[in-house]
């Protein structure tokens, strides 16, 4: 790598031969000039990781030169050197951008270590916009995929509200891709410098739940041996997701409308409200409109969550997505794996196609890492990609009983949900308790 380049300013010839010398020495690439009108063809002829500037100068001063540099490359590090008696105008520098200032005079050490410091702030910022723009490059619209025309008007849909702090409901099938939607709503809203906090309302024990959301106080109950903030209180300044939103109990919905109508909660054992700033955006896989019809979920809530309610499809719904889904989950399977896998077999596009998905992309991205992990060559075969279910024997003597058939199903359920017994209930069509009880007899 080609040391960093570094620009001393100054009008005195011997103070910049000095302090070439010393910063050459030091392994930096030094250019000089003698002088800010020097300086300033220098600024707009190359680029500089550090700018080091007399900031009082004969021709053009050290502010014009850190005016110029921001302008040419905000990232370049501007350090101005002064006199105790220009000592206020360096201040004023720094309020208009520059890093830091050396008071004159100084030793070398003394500016060897201001150079350091300004290079690394300046890796540190750098690294911290590639790391931002590859979280956004994770969780923003590109990870939603889709050229379907349903998936074009979900897409419509939600670059239309991301900047607005509207509630947003998203509607759909467990797998349909929820929380990614939820994700790169935030990411493309002026709030993506502020957290995402994701909850799952179900996962939660409904005795817990409260404390979760809005915190607690010390000693509010058995075992807050000490003060917790909660999720609400975590999303100050970004958005806060509160995914199974259909699943809270009446109690909690209460509690919930409350502090969305007042901004602000209060933990549990506590006195005092907390002030809230954020975005809130919910999603469920149930029909909130029955659930109000039947009295489990109110009704003054659900239309403050669903002031923009989405729905995802099913995947189902819009099969002309499969391949491109497919695909995509391949090349990042197979980069996971250090495999070249180039794509699938017609016998494995035509299974694919075929398949109900029930799992809707969840398990579609399930079936096609596990093809990947059994891919042989590098094309995936039918035979990759069949669950388990599909390529069970045929043959009378090998039929599989009505018991292995039901654990097949259950554990194939559970692989496509990652093991949540919440979804896999859902799916199945039982309790919860039902499926803990039919694990344990199968």
């Amino acid at each position: 790598m080609s040391p960093p380049r570094v620009l001393i300013v100054d009008n005195d010839p011997e103070m910049l031969a000095m302090l070439r010398r010393h910063l050459e020495f030091e392994g930096l690439a030094v250019a000089a000039a003698t002088g800010g009108r020097e300086a300033l063809d220098a600024i707009a002829g190359a680029r500089y990781d550090v700018i080091l500037t007399d900031l009082i100068m004969d021709d053009t001063g050290g502010l014009e030169v850190l005016a110029a540099a921001q302008a040419r490359a905000p990232a370049t590090r501007v350090l101005l050197m002064t006199a105790f008696g220009s000592l206020e105008t360096a201040i004023e520098a720094m309020r208009q951008g520059a890093y830091d200032y050396l008071t004159k005079p100084f030793k070398l050490a003394e500016v060897t270590h201001a150079v350091r410091r300004a290079l690394d702030d300046q890796r540190l910022r750098e690294e911290n916009a590639r790391l931002r723009a590859e979280v956004e490059r994770q969780f923003g619209f590109e990870r939603v995929i889709g050229e379907s025309r349903l998936m074009r008007t979900v897409l419509e849909q939600v670059r239309a509200v991301a900047d607005s702090d509207a509630s947003v409901l998203l509607l759909g099938e467990s797998g349909t891709g929820k929380e990614l939607v939820a994700r790169a709503l935030h990411w493309s809203s002026g709030r993506r410098a502020g957290p995402f906090v994701p909850v799952n309302c179900a996962a939660v024990p409904e005795g817990l739940l409260e404390s979760e959301l809005f915190g607690h106080e010390k000693g509010a109950f058995t075992g807050a041996d000490r003060k917790r903030a909660g999720l609400f209180a975590a999303a100050n300044g970004g958005t806060l997701f509160l995914d199974e939103v259909g699943d809270l109990a009446l109690a909690t919905q209460v509690k919930l409308l409350r502090a969305i109508q007042d901004k602000a909660v209060r933990p549990v054992g506590g006195s005092e409200d907390i002030q809230l700033d954020l975005r809130l955006v919910t999603a469920t896989n149930r029909d909130l409109s029955a659930l109000v019809q039947e009295g489990r979920f109110r009704e003054d809530l659900y239309y403050r969550l669903a002031v923009i309610p989405i729905r995802l499809p099913a995947l189902r719904e819009r099969p002309e997505d499969i391949p491109l889904l497919a695909q995509h989950f391949l090349r990042e399977a197979a980069t996971r794996l250090g495999k070249r896998l180039t794509g699938f077999a017609p016998d494995a596009q035509e299974w694919l196609r075929g398949h109900r998905w029930a799992g809707n992309v969840r398990e579609l991205e399930n079936v096609i890492e596990r093809a990947a992990v059994l891919a042989g060559d590098n094309t995936v075969t039918a035979a990759d990609v069949r669950t388990e279910l599909a390529t069970a024997p045929t043959a009378p003597a090998l039929r599989p009983t009505l018991e292995e058939l039901e654990r097949q199903y259950i554990r194939r359920v559970l692989d496509e949900v990652r093991g949540d017994k919440q979804a896999a209930a859902k799916i199945l069509g039982v309790s919860v308790r039902t499926l803990q009880r039919k694990e344990k007899e199968l």
